[in-house]
C-alpha cells in the first residue's frame, strides 16, 4: 500500500512544470515564513532537499541571515539512528547513499534533541492529521519518539492524500504547510 502511494504521489510531482514548481514553492515558503513556528524558533532542523521535494535551501539561507541555528540530519545505518548536527557551510557536507547530502561528523557539532525548537520533517505524502509516508528508513519516526518540541512538514498540495496508512510507531507532525493551505494537526 505504501509503495503504491509513494509511486502515485511521485508521478503527480513529476507532472509539475518548472513554473508550477516555482510558484507553489514560493507559496509554501511564504506561509512558513509568516508562521509562529518560524518566528519563534531559533534552532531549526531540516534536510537538504532534492527535487521534487519542496526546496529547503532558501529556508537554510534565510535562517542564517536571521541568526538562527540550522542543523541537518546524519543517518547512522549501522544502528538505524539519526542525529542532527549544526550546519554552517557547504564544506561541512558529504554525499552519502542515494545522493543525499549529510554533515561530516568531525566537522560539525552534535545538536541534542532538547536544543532543537523545530524539526521540518520530510515525506512523500501526508494526510491532514499530520501522518506521513516517508522514504522508508524509519529514521524520523524513531527520532521523533523522543522529541517534544515543534514539528512541521512542507508539501505540495498534490502530496496530500485522504488518509495515510498508520502503524503504531508513526508520529504525526504538528503542522503541514502546502501551497493551498496550512493544517494544524493533532
Amino acid at each position: 500500500m505504501k509503495r503504491l502511494l509513494r509511486s502515485d504521489v511521485r508521478e503527480k510531482l513529476a507532472k509539475l512544470t518548472d513554473e508550477e514548481f516555482q510558484q507553489k514553492t514560493e507559496a509554501i515558503h511564504h506561509a512558513f515564513f509568516q508562521s509562529r513556528q518560524w518566528t519563534e524558533s531559533s534552532v531549526i532542523a531540516l534536510t537538504i532537499s532534492r527535487k521534487p521535494e519542496v526546496p529547503t535551501r532558501p529556508i537554510i539561507e534565510r535562517a542564517w541571515r536571521e541568526g538562527k541555528t540550522v542543523c541537518i540530519p546524519k543517518c547512522l545505518p549501522e544502528t538505524k539512528d539519526m542525529q542532527f548536527r549544526r550546519f554552517k557551510d557547504d564544506s561541512e557536507l558529504e554525499v552519502v547513499y542515494f545522493g543525499l547530502q549529510e554533515p561530516i561528523i568531525h566537522k560539525t557539532d552534535l545538536i541534542m534533541p532538547q536544543d532543537i525548537d523545530l524539526i521540518l520533517v520530510p515525506g512523500v505524502c501526508f494526510d491532514r492529521h499530520g501522518y506521513r509516508i516517508g522514504y522508508g528508513g524509519g529514521y524520523y519516526d524513531r527520532y521523533l519518539a523522543g522529541f517534544h518540541h515543534e514539528t512541521a512538514s512542507l508539501a505540495f498540495h498534490c502530496q496530500m492524500i485522504e488518509r495515510v496508512p498508520r502503524e503504531e510507531h508513526d508520529i504525526p507532525v504538528n503542522r503541514i504547510f502546502t501551497d493551498k493551505a496550512t493544517w494544524g494537526c493533532s
